[in-house]
């Protein structure tokens, strides 16, 4: 495949072939003047007020996507969607306009039936003519700007599928509608479309290893087993249904029991998985006995209290992994979201206000806050932004002016997940109460 440099290579090597096919036909003796290639817009070829000398410019005015190869490799990463496994080319067809210039009477119909002849014959940019274009022998690099010099490095001639060039029909509207926009004098003009360009990245990537067998071999007939059939609804693999926090809360907190429920979660060396993409946190913590309960349909961990340092208030994909019987690796389950959020450590809370009606306290908290975290307290109705001061990761401070008197239900909400603050561990038909996570002001 070719760099970014490859656009530029393809007019380059047009411009080159122009050139040398103008010097081994004599056109200037022809013409009986000199006469130059050049690649700029349109309207930058004849200077305001400047004399119009005998000219072939070959203007790039589109790029559009190759269709052909468009959906070819699309890009792929890994489950995590960090490493990319492969590049996908970036294909390009790119559209010419050649146009002449020339004061001196039927100057530039030669000229554009040179050109023309000499683009009909090179049909298909061979890798030698590139290879002479980009890097001319002997070496004359020294002597190149170093926009041409960089473009030895293009790869244009090295790419899978080589450049053919075509001849491109534009309507007269057409016609006039592009010189309109280009904003200059219409000129006796061809157009051309060069295709393929395949551009690709050229940064390292994941490879994965080959497949070394398809299962085990069968002892009598020497057979991989290959892909094992099993009818049924549910897969005969391990598989997450549920990812259940304690006291039927909807999020958890350090220090709850969470119950992964499923199927076929059964084996040896059972852990749980969590993983945070913002945070980068990828760990695995140990799954707990069971008891009671049937190991193949449930896997229970807990979120120690060691980890509130490690595991900010957030959103986490959780998995399951074991080692299953008669199998040679572990074998991972599908991901579940799971939403971790703060525990408030010292409510209940008395708080008197000072001479002026202000409150001033503090809340403790766990899991730590990290940076470019958000943190709000809710009382009642109310949302209060902590101080500056006395921000630590585990505290935050509050003064709150003409504090309402009253006992008022609290919630710590962390990048807008909040503290529970509905105890919901009593089954219908009861009536759902509030914790007693409350400050009150007096």
């Amino acid at each position: 495949m070719s760099s970014a440099l490859a656009i530029a290579g393809v007019t380059a090597v047009l411009r080159d072939l122009l050139n040398d096919g103008l010097i081994n036909h004599n056109v200037s003796g022809v013409l009986g003047s000199s006469v130059t290639v050049s690649v700029l817009a349109p309207d930058r070829v004849v200077v305001m007020g400047g004399s119009e000398a005998s000219q072939i410019n070959l203007f790039m005015y589109l790029v559009t996507p190759n269709t052909g190869w468009r959906n070819e490799a699309l890009p792929s990463r890994d489950a995590s969607g960090r490493l990319q496994l492969a590049h996908a080319p970036l294909a390009l067809d790119l559209h010419y306009l050649l146009s002449v210039y020339s004061g001196g009477d039927l100057h530039a119909e030669i000229l554009l039936g040179y050109a023309m002849q000499l683009l009909h014959d090179m049909p298909v940019l061979t890798r030698e003519a590139i290879r002479t274009a980009l890097n001319p022998s002997p070496n004359v690099g020294a002597a190149l700007p170093p926009a041409l010099r960089a473009l030895v490095d293009a790869g244009l001639e090295d790419q899978v599928e080589q450049i053919k060039l075509t001849p491109q029909y534009l309507s007269p509207e057409e016609m006039s509608k592009l010189w309109t926009a280009m904003q200059s004098h219409f000129r006796p003009s061809a157009a051309y479309t060069a295709s393929v360009v395949l551009i690709q990245a050229r940064r390292p990537v994941r490879a994965p290893l080959p497949v070394l067998s398809r299962g085990p071999v069968d002892p009598l007939t020497q057979r991989e087993r290959g892909i094992a059939v099993s009818p049924g609804l549910a897969p005969p693999l391990p598989m997450l249904t549920a990812a259940v926090p304690p006291a039927r809360q909807p999020v958890a907190r350090i220090g709850d029991t969470i119950d992964l429920q499923g199927h076929d979660l059964d084996g040896s060396g059972r852990e749980a998985l969590l993983s945070n993409e913002r945070f980068g946190i990828d760990m695995a913590l140990a799954a707990l006995a069971s008891p009671g309960a049937d190991a193949a349909a449930l896997l229970r961990f807990t979120l120690a209290p060691g980890l509130a340092a490690t595991l900010p208030v957030g959103v986490y994909r959780v998995g399951a992994r074991m080692l299953r019987s008669g199998e040679p690796a572990p074998r991972e389950t599908n991901r579940l979201g799971l939403t971790l959020a703060p525990r408030m450590t010292n409510l209940p809370l008395a708080v008197a206000r000072d001479g002026a009606g202000t409150a001033r306290f503090t809340i403790e908290f766990t899991p730590a806050l990290r940076a470019g975290q958000d943190a709000v307290l809710v009382l009642g109705q109310d949302e209060h932004r902590p101080q500056a001061v006395g921000l630590t990761p585990t505290t935050l401070s509050f003064e709150i002016a003409h504090a309402p008197v009253g006992s008022l239900l609290a919630r710590l909400r962390i990048d807008g997940i909040e503290s529970p603050v509905i105890d919901l561990s009593k089954t219908p038909p009861a009536t759902p109460t509030f914790m007693d996570q409350r400050v009150e002001i007096t």
